[in-house]
């Protein structure tokens, strides 16, 4: 099941850890802060970082938000210049920048116990910040529950992220890893894996992807499509639609 483009690598949350490059097709950036990182983590202005706060509170400021706190089991997304502040080192985190993206500033939180969409092997899956159109970034949150042993699969693009609850296992090509909180992960485009759980542990994991085959369009959104012309919709009456400007 091995492929020229496997990679697979895993590091703890609370040690400072960045990987630039992480997709060749989607080009985005890891980095986290720790225990062991009292400074500052400044984002630049080059793209969308999508984050989470694992343990503890930060402080973030952003050009185009005001300065707000974030706590464990909060979650977002800002989209250029920012400044995530651990003061004295008490919290962990991590955050992914999709480079040559301006999404949107959002915050949320705390985490669910599991996931609201049905996935693959009893496993379910929210979509906690989703594309703003069709084919961008998001962030996820993946709920595995007990005795899980999931299907071997691959995805397009790169995952990484956290486990943010419980404990499992990652198998691929190379052997099996043990995870558990605050093990974060960077599983590289067509990867082989699967993961398992124990007949007592389910397992939760904060997952980012770079793109996405969902979300709204100009021509297939909620506004548009619930918008009634004598009972027909106006995502069917082009003469109607907003044309480019």
């Amino acid at each position: 099941m091995q492929t020229e483009q496997s990679t697979f690598e895993t590091f703890i949350l609370s040690t400072p850890f960045s990987r630039a490059d992480i997709d060749p097709d989607f080009p985005s950036r890891l980095m986290t802060w720790g225990q062991a990182t009292a400074r500052d983590l400044l984002l630049p202005d080059d793209g969308t970082h999508f984050g989470y706060v694992a343990t503890g509170e930060v402080c973030i400021q952003s050009a185009l938000i005001p300065e707000f706190t974030a706590r464990a089991g909060n979650y977002f997304s800002l989209a250029g210049k920012a400044r995530i502040s651990n003061a004295g080192g008490l919290s962990s985190g991590i955050v992914i920048t999709r480079l040559g993206y301006f999404g949107f500033n959002q915050v949320g939180g705390p985490i669910e116990e599991e996931g609201r969409l049905r996935y693959i092997d009893g496993c379910t899956d929210s979509l906690l910040i989703s594309p703003v159109k069709a084919g961008e970034a998001c962030l996820n949150l993946l709920y595995f529950p007990a005795s899980v042993d999931q299907t071997w699969h691959t995805h397009p693009s790169v995952r990484c992220g956290v486990v943010s609850a419980g404990s499992g296992e990652c198998h691929t090509d190379s052997g099996v890893t043990a995870w558990s909180v605050g093990l974060g992960f960077i599983i590289g485009p067509n990867t082989p894996h699967k993961f398992r759980t124990g007949p007592g542990s389910s397992m939760s994991v904060i997952a980012y992807h770079p793109d996405s085959d969902f979300g709204p369009t100009d021509h297939d959104h909620p506004m548009i499509n619930r918008t009634m012309v004598d009972g027909r919709s106006a995502r069917f009456i082009a003469a109607i639609q907003t044309r480019d400007i």
